[in-house]
């Protein structure tokens, strides 16, 4: 594509690197096959090709966004299945991401809008107001359809429905402490609390934490750690995001400081896509631009992780029928497409894989709070397509995807470390039938 930058545009190293992205991309259209919104609405403009068009006018014109990019950019899931099609390695994250910031600093949004994207960057990404705030949200849920008839007021609704009916206890594996490894120390890892999964599903940290120690693999959970950044990443809250990504990069460099660090293990695929970009985000800054590539370079997804070791035989081989779900962030994020599966095979699982894999479920992040209607099509088809495996369990590796499934499909969704840690000797997960149980000798 060619673009008409200045020369005293191109100083800005943000818009430098838009322009480098721009000029990839040939317009084939390959990726409005792909594209999630594209194929539900069927508009140019929010396909990727669309929103790069739009990108590239605002950007190259100096000009602040308006309604139509703001309206098109937000329809935007951040799936990123456009970059696994695109033949030509276009950056469409860095370049949505950039966007989004620009957004950010020069559009004024309706004052409803403004309120619910303040309130969830609030809340989000710190687990005590998270809490708080899902006990309270029992008190809003009788108003929910009064909040979805006023289309201001449909995050709301949406909000409340996707709020649990009842909240785990917190885990005191969250606490900054050592988990030390049974027998043989094989490795020294640090793990990601979380914010998000950390209140809605406690159990996947707590899960996998055993089943490391099990393995023989020393746990660190860090002193000083904080959401990822991820939420407010995607909402254009750079400076927010920056913070975060800086105070988990001297959390984990300390770790590594104090005894070496062989993987920073993530349980939420979400995450992971934003850690291992921490390089990326913070290479612009000379006192962090080393360290943030090197926690990027140790960022494992626990699937990731686990395929690098060499795995004993499993206690039991359920040989229970699971439909694996790929979030987006790990298959097109992270590219990682073989290992969860791999991995259930081997623990005496039957994987099957439902149509249209690629296509996200209507999660991502806050997606399905500020995009209620476009997020509900998409979870629809998504249930529908998991539904006729015939599967018994749906196994995933994303909190986002595992609470947006489970509204509305009728199979028990679990996170597939829970499916990994009992057939190695973990308890059963709720939900799993124990009917095809055969015991390994």
């Amino acid at each position: 594509m060619q673009t008409n930058f200045s020369l005293a545009q191109l100083a800005d190293p943000h818009v430098a690197e838009s322009e480098k992205i721009l000029r990839k991309c040939v317009h084939c259209g390959f990726c409005t096959a792909t594209c999630p919104t594209y194929v539900t609405l069927g508009n140019e403009l929010d396909s990727p090709r669309g929103r790069i068009y739009l990108i590239k006018d605002m950007l190259e014109n100096g000009r602040p966004a308006d309604k139509e990019i703001v309206t098109h950019i937000d329809r935007c899931l951040s799936c990123l299945a456009c970059m696994t099609t695109c033949p030509s390695g276009v950056n469409y994250m860095h370049l949505v991401d950039h966007a989004r910031a620009h957004i950010e600093e020069t559009y004024t949004r309706p004052l409803l809008d403004r309120l619910t994207r303040a309130m969830l960057a609030f809340v989000l990404p710190y687990p005590k107001r998270f809490r708080a705030a899902l006990k309270l949200a029992k008190l809003g849920k009788p108003f929910i359809g009064l909040f979805e008839k006023l289309p201001a007021l449909k995050p709301l609704g949406a909000m409340l429905k996707l709020a649990p009916g009842s909240i785990p206890t917190a885990s005191p594996m969250a606490s900054p402490g050592i988990h030390a490894g049974q027998g043989t120390k094989r490795a020294r890892v640090a793990i990601l609390t979380g914010c998000a999964q950390s209140v809605l599903d406690p159990a996947i940290n707590e899960t996998t934490i055993a089943l490391l120690t099990r393995l023989g693999v020393e746990v660190v959970v860090p002193q000083g750690e904080a959401c990822c950044g991820a939420l407010v990443h995607h909402m254009g809250r750079e400076e927010a995001a920056l913070a975060s990504a800086k105070q988990n990069v001297d959390a984990w460099t300390r770790a590594i400081d104090q005894g070496g660090l062989d993987a920073i293990v993530i349980t939420a695929s979400g995450c992971g896509t934003t850690i291992k970009d921490y390089g990326f985000m913070l290479r612009l800054d000379p006192a962090y631009a080393d360290k943030a590539a090197r926690v990027s370079s140790l960022a494992k997804d626990i699937t990731e992780y686990l395929s690098s070791l060499d795995l004993p035989e499993p206690v039991r081989k359920p040989g229970t029928v699971v439909a694996y779900h790929s979030a987006c962030s790990m298959q097109h994020g992270q590219k990682i497409t073989r290992q969860p599966k791999e991995l259930l095979a081997k623990a005496g699982f039957v994987v099957r894989e439902p149509r249209e894999g690629h296509l996200c479920c209507g999660s991502a992040g806050t997606y399905n709070i500020l995009q209620p209607e476009i997020s509900a099509k998409l979870r629809d088809r998504k249930v529908k397509n998991i539904e006729a495996t015939g599967a018994e369990i749906v196994a995933t590796g994303n909190i986002g995807c595992i609470t947006q499934i489970a509204s509305a499909a009728k199979l028990p969704v679990v996170h597939t470390i829970k499916l990994l840690d009992w057939a190695y000797g973990g308890p059963k997960p709720d939900g799993v039938s124990e009917g095809r149980l055969v015991a390994v000798e």
